[in-house]
């Protein structure tokens, strides 16, 4: 994809997360719900090519999501070698991990990431803590759950939730942000379940004074994971194209 197109698909698709914010927070008249006035959009960039994160931040997308380790850490260390000889290039990029977690590779990703979004056991979320530099600011951490109880998917069950949100709670180097789903395939009212679960821990847990964040909808669904509470959609196939 030329560098033309790539920027064209993002502009149409921060155009959609926009239009999609406008009509539920115009609708939505249940203050019972969680509707974000804004909407992140973060950029699926895996297997992507350095360069077209490059041309994307140069148009101002903050949030990139990366799920290959070695690949990811190799475009956060590119990025900030461009920003060391020109700081508008890549300072501000935030970046997400949105890939399993492996235990012998916590500490890479505790060192590398702003954002992890698959935390889905206290061992992991335990590791992430002690591994987390003291220089660097608490790791933002969203919980995944698997909320259609696939066999396939990675996740936490809803039943779990609770324990796992009091364990995470005590850890100083983590900042506890909300949830995060992939749901099945099949139309499911999977993102209201969600969002029930995201107000049951907010209501139970009122000391979360950073519980803001549900991460749910991708390129297929966005508008209606926005319509019901997203807060981040992880768009790759509309902005980037197929995956290499």
């Amino acid at each position: 994809m030329d560098k033309s197109s790539l920027i064209t698909n993002w502009q149409q698709v921060s155009r959609q997360v926009i239009e999609a914010c406008r009509q539920t927070v115009s609708q939505d008249k249940d203050s019972q719900k969680v509707v974000p006035s804004k909407v992140t959009l973060l950029a699926v960039s895996k297997t992507k090519p350095i360069e077209m994160i490059v041309a994307l931040a140069e148009q101002g997308q903050r949030d990139f999501g990366e799920n290959y380790l070695q690949e990811a850490i190799e475009k956060i260390t590119a990025m900030q070698e461009l920003s060391e000889n020109d700081s508008s290039k890549s300072n501000s990029i935030v970046w997400h991990y949105i890939g399993h977690i492996q235990r012998n590779k916590t500490r890479d990703i505790a060192e590398h990431f702003d954002w992890v979004q698959t935390l889905e056991r206290d061992i992991i979320a335990k590791r992430l803590n002690d591994q987390r530099p003291d220089e660097l600011p608490p790791l933002n951490v969203l919980v995944q759950v698997n909320i259609d109880d696939e066999e396939s998917k990675s996740g936490c069950q809803p039943k779990e939730l609770p324990s796992l949100i009091e364990a995470i709670k005590g850890y100083e180097r983590l900042r506890l942000r909300g949830l995060m789903i992939i749901p099945a395939k099949a139309n499911t009212d999977a993102f209201a379940r969600t969002q029930q679960l995201f107000n049951e821990v907010k209501q139970a847990h009122p000391e979360l004074t950073h519980w803001d964040t549900l991460s749910m909808g991708m390129s297929d669904d966005m508008e209606a994971a926005i319509a019901s509470g997203s807060t981040m959609v992880r768009v790759g196939t509309a902005i980037f194209g197929t995956r290499d």
